[in-house]
């Protein structure tokens, strides 16, 4: 069912959205990225991009961008780290009642922040994510939406990797600040995980409030390492039996194979 949500925030008491950024060699990007930040229709948050290290022309890029709005906050790491690293040292910096998440080569629709605030303050919730459309590396809609459920708990999302890193966002004064696993891939899914496994659920808007950029080479391009890493997360992290760890990986490809028909 498609959950519209009809935008009306209390101007008088705005929350803080605190937007996490990872960014490494993102220059033919990330100017975008910012601009679909800066075209939101909620104006009350700052953007914390960490660079890992780029060795292409990102931090110039950056430097200029955060000289024009004091809202992009900077934070240059000194050794590449991966993303985990980059997200934590961010989720450090922040100083929202929310954290959002977004990518550096990924792109927000202009309501996405005021429509899922709004759903997140009227129904006291923790944890939210939405429905995103797949474009290419020019930005070309590939008629691939992900549409989400009204909601997944701990052993749902075992089974279905359904949530976008791009589409989350988590009221932090709720839960606190809790760090992702510093794994270099698929540290968000395990971060998920880490939330829902004490007991919470995470909320879908199945509206379509983000784009996620298929980029040919990029990490999570490659469908059989984040297969191997999945396996990883169930064993080494979740400490899950092998049969039970067969079985989520089994609905995992399952659901992977419909979520990309």
């Amino acid at each position: 069912m498609r959950r519209n949500i009809r935008v009306g925030l209390d101007k008088e008491n705005l929350p803080y959205v605190s937007i996490i950024t990872p960014s490494y060699n993102s220059s033919k990007y990330i100017k975008k990225t910012i601009d679909s930040v800066k075209m939101q229709t909620f104006k009350n948050w700052e953007m914390i991009i960490v660079d890992d290290c780029s060795k292409d022309d990102t931090r110039s890029i950056l430097r200029k961008l955060s000289e024009e709005d004091s809202r992009i906050k900077v934070i240059y790491l000194e050794t590449n780290s991966g993303a985990a690293v980059a997200r934590n040292t961010a989720i450090d910096a922040a100083m929202g009642k929310y954290i959002a998440f977004l990518d550096s080569d990924d792109l927000w629709l202009p309501e996405k922040l005021e429509k899922q605030i709004k759903f997140m303050e009227e129904k006291d919730i923790l944890f939210s994510f939405t429905k995103y459309d797949v474009i290419d590396e020019e930005g070309n809609n590939l008629n691939k939406p992900v549409s989400v459920p009204e909601s997944i708990d701990y052993h749902g999302l075992l089974k279905n990797t359904i949530i976008g890193c791009l589409t989350v966002m988590i009221n932090i004064e709720k839960l606190g600040k809790m760090k992702m696993p510093e794994i270099r891939t698929r540290q968000d899914f395990a971060f998920w995980l880490s939330i829902l496994r004490k007991g919470h659920k995470a909320y879908g808007i199945n509206e379509t409030l983000a784009q996620y950029r298929y980029v040919a080479d990029s990490i999570s391009s490659n469908k059989v390492k984040a297969a191997k890493r999945n396996w990883q997360v169930y064993r080494e992290i979740e400490k899950l039996g092998f049969f039970y760890s067969a079985w989520c990986f089994i609905n995992y490809a399952y659901n992977g194979i419909k979520k990309r028909s």
